[in-house]
């Protein structure tokens, strides 16, 4: 069986947990520390803030920017549910706008008719381990004085135009096991704000600044020193795993056959968290029963845009049409690209979905 994902683990992440197992400091503390500098020197940031997930990293970043009751923020339908409902925690409002067909990253073009008297910021989301189109979303944003911040949790080492995910505004990562690295489970919030650092740092520890003194409403959202462990060992793999992404996507893409294959625009380095092909939908779930059946693992991210599912729609009433997320999500399919494919996997890959393209046509 070929899996959609595998993470990989060695001698210097046993280490590193070995080495906290034994100091007796498991929760926060060096190690953490440590992670937050080295995290926050990759993508270029002046501070970074770790937490116990992505989706804290986007409760804990939209918080200490001040978002809360009455506002919007405006993100896109074609993501993982986080990105909206961390958005619901704070008592915002999520608005939708569709996306890009060809990058399925959300449409800068309709960022700007949705901008409204309660809009308070822009979450865009870098799906798949490619930026969004983020010049004309940080117009955007100057021009209304909005809070921009980047769901990055799929794109670690991405880049648009030279400069990483997470270094335009206030980024927001996941360590989950199936991200481009991982801590098992954690997160991580950049910013160049130190007041955004101070507070994110002071809502992951239940509102403190001081210990035992609560100087406003937090939450218990902090990483151990067992997980930096982890992360810092996978940080200073995270170029060899991406450039491995990226290779594995070249060699599908150059020989992959009738499915439409995954852009790159120009200016950027997508490192292909997933890789993501479309197919109209009847065709699609006829894929996926073929992958199954020759025992390679696939992925359908996403089958429902957040605005469609049931409880945007029965209980918040969200009632729009968004067609090019709706499409997307009838017709898109994940193939495995991680490092851990070695050449045979990728020509098994190539084989049974060319097979299929050729008996489906």
């Amino acid at each position: 069986m070929i899996p959609i994902a595998n993470p990989l683990m060695g001698e210097e992440e046993k280490q590193g947990v070995l080495e906290v197992l034994d100091s007796g400091m498991l929760a926060q503390g060096p190690r953490v520390a440590a992670f937050e500098r080295a995290f926050a020197g990759y993508c270029g940031a002046g501070y970074a803030v770790a937490t116990s997930s992505g989706t804290t990293a986007l409760h804990a970043a939209l918080l200490a920017h001040g978002i809360g009751e009455g506002d919007e923020v405006i993100t896109s339908p074609f993501t993982f549910i986080s990105s909206a409902n961390t958005i619901l925690f704070t008592g915002a409002r999520p608005v939708f706008v569709d996306i890009d067909p060809v990058t399925f990253n959300i449409d800068p073009a309709q960022i700007e008719q949705a901008v409204t008297a309660r809009t308070r910021a822009i979450m865009p989301v870098h799906l798949f381990g490619l930026t969004a189109d983020m010049a004309p979303i940080m117009s955007i944003a100057e021009e209304h004085d909005l809070v921009v911040i980047e769901d990055a949790c799929q794109a670690h080492g991405a880049e648009y135009r030279g400069r990483r995910a997470g270094s335009f505004g206030t980024g927001c990562f996941s360590f989950y096991p199936t991200k481009n690295m991982t801590t098992a489970e954690g997160g991580m919030i950049t910013t160049d704000d130190e007041e955004v650092a101070e507070k994110s740092r002071a809502i992951r520890q239940h509102g403190m600044e001081r210990r035992y003194y609560h100087d406003e409403l937090g939450y218990n959202y902090r990483m151990t020193d067992v997980h930096a462990a982890i992360g810092l060992a996978q940080l200073g793999k995270l170029e060899q795993f991406n450039e491995a992404r990226i290779a594995n996507a070249r060699y599908l893409s150059h020989h992959l056959e009738g499915v439409v294959k995954p852009t790159v625009p120009e200016g950027c380095r997508h490192v292909f968290h997933q890789y993501t092909v479309r197919l109209p939908g009847r065709q699609r779930d006829a894929l996926a029963k073929h992958l199954e059946a020759n025992d390679i693992g696939y992925g359908i991210y996403y089958p429902v845009p957040v605005h469609r599912q049931t409880f945007y729609r029965e209980d918040l009433g969200y009632d729009l049409r968004l067609p090019q997320a709706e499409r997307a999500a009838e017709g898109v399919i994940s193939l495995p690209v991680h490092p851990a494919l070695d050449q045979e996997d990728l020509e098994l890959i190539v084989q049974v979905v060319n097979d299929f393209a050729r008996e489906a046509h």
